[in-house]
């Protein structure tokens, strides 16, 4: 995890029941380029602080875009090709792109997105994976070794500029679009990672209530399409994908608003709260 200390600033730490144990590196991102051995370490004997009162910032800023997959469950898929009037055809293969490193907000930050840019903002809840070691072309049977953890993350998309610009890149890649957090949970914390489930609210209404196991390509076969002739790095992200239950595709379609307050939850993971602010 990542937090703002007293003299203000950023801090990764380590959560210990409602204490959080710092470590003594800059940024989480430089504790995972450290080999797996040598992490434990760098926990301070004696620097504990409270939980309750930090703030919590997003708990890893990758050093480059945060890796996603596009329709990764197939009731979000179909719900998706209804909502477009177009015939379901699923791929071979995931489908990736990715959002821009500054969209990454903090969880509990209020998002401040902007109706000159948009007027359809959307949510996606999604399990998020924390990549821990540098690795190329990684079997599917050892990709979960390259695992550092998961934690929530939500992937709002501006769905006007989605069929605008006929990619998906701008339209995920807004500033404050892609909270994350609270914490990262290890591996062993988490259990099967295709046995998680998974909910949104809006408002305390629930919009998504799903289960991981029902990804198309679980998070193995994800890692390793991705990694294919492509080094990934301690600290990339890779959003996995969303159930259904999205705002295009209601009847009618269903876009934030100015005061939301939104909640991605997740099974041994926890809640990941926002407010929006839409000026």
């Amino acid at each position: 995890m990542t937090y703002r200390s007293d003299d203000g600033r950023l801090r990764p730490g380590v959560l210990e029941g409602d204490m959080i144990r710092a470590i003594a590196t800059a940024t989480l991102r430089e504790y995972l380029e450290l080999a797996p051995h040598e992490r434990v370490a760098w926990h301070t004997a004696d620097e504990l602080v409270a939980l309750q009162s930090v703030t919590l910032d997003a708990p890893v800023r990758p050093s480059r875009n945060v890796f996603c997959v596009g329709r990764n469950y197939l009731e979000h898929a179909k719900e998706g090709a209804r909502a477009a009037g177009r015939e379901l055809k699923l791929p071979n293969v995931p489908t990736f792109f990715t959002k821009a490193p500054t969209a990454i907000a903090a969880p509990a930050a209020d998002l401040r997105l902007e109706a000159r840019v948009s007027r359809e903002y959307d949510f996606e809840a999604e399990l998020a994976v924390v990549i821990g070691a540098e690795c190329k072309d990684v079997p599917e049977d050892q990709a979960l070794h390259v695992v550092f953890g998961y934690t929530a993350l939500n992937d709002i998309t501006a769905r006007d500029l989605q069929r605008e610009h006929g990619q998906w890149f701008k339209g995920k890649s807004l500033d404050s679009t892609c909270p994350i957090g609270p914490w990262i949970v290890t591996p062993d914390e988490v259990g099967d990672a295709q046995a998680l489930a998974i909910s949104f609210h809006r408002n305390g209404v629930e919009k998504q209530n799903s289960n991981t196991g029902k990804m198309i390509f679980p998070v193995a076969r994800v890692i390793a399409e991705l990694s294919k002739g492509l080094t990934l790095l301690p600290g990339d992200i890779i959003a996995t994908g969303t159930p259904e239950g999205v705002g295009f595709a209601r009847n009618p379609p269903e876009f934030l608003a100015d005061g939301d307050l939104l909640d991605v939850w997740i099974e041994k993971i926890g809640h990941l709260k926002n407010t929006v602010t839409i000026a």
